[in-house]
């Protein structure tokens, strides 16, 4: 089973950056595709970015297109979430999975963890 935990989140103004990482643990994530989700106040959990196992692929929500940029170090068995132009509606916890590689979209198998929290203001 692999462990995955997501770090770096923080308070941001508008138009600030963050880079979250995802880590994982326990076995590699080197095989599989992954993928980025977020949950706002009040809202559904809802898909953000995805890459296949290489980085040669990725997947963006419209929402975050040509803001956020995913990729990954397989040396490293982390994920990252690189986040700029921030704006308020960013505001989430944002969490890490293995995805499927079809859509790389949709979780493919274990749990959300405790995710990291972004807060942007204005």
């Amino acid at each position: 089973q692999v462990q995955l935990v997501e770090s770096g989140g923080g308070s941001v103004q508008t138009g600030g950056s963050l880079r979250l990482s995802c880590a994982a643990s326990g076995r590699t994530i080197s095989s599989y595709a992954m993928g980025w989700f977020r949950q706002a106040p009040g809202k559904e959990r809802e898909f953000v970015a995805g890459i296949n196992w290489s980085g040669g692929n990725t997947n963006y929500a419209d929402s975050v297109k040509g803001r956020f940029t995913i990729s990954r170090d397989n040396a490293k068995n982390t994920v990252y979430l690189q986040m700029n132009s921030l704006k308020v509606e960013d505001t989430a916890v944002y969490y890490c999975r293995v995805v499927g590689i079809e859509t790389m979209s949709k979780p493919l198998f274990g749990s959300w963890g405790q995710g990291t929290q972004v807060t942007v203001s204005s």
